[in-house]
């Protein structure tokens, strides 16, 4: 009988969530409330802290966004 490897999940609290996406922390909470952030598990009484592979898979199941490069515009106009 084969044994499957299961790697553990890293648990993060808000702080490890905090450097991972562009948002601060009521807007983690607020997002939350709405669906439209994993979840956070309670690992305690007054605890909470999140599965680091849902938040890499939320991060992977957002739109990447391509910008053009900033170019800045020549002043034309004379001096004066």
């Amino acid at each position: 009988m084969e044994q499957s490897q299961i790697s553990p999940d890293r648990i993060l609290r808000i702080r490890g969530v905090l450097e991972k996406v562009p948002f601060g922390q009521s807007k983690i909470y607020e997002m939350v409330a709405a669906g439209e952030f994993p979840a956070p598990v309670r690992i305690g009484s007054r605890s909470v802290a999140w599965r680091e592979s849902e938040i890499d898979a939320w991060i992977a199941s957002r739109p990447v966004i391509t910008r053009k490069p900033y170019r800045r515009s020549r002043d034309t106009g004379a001096a004066a």
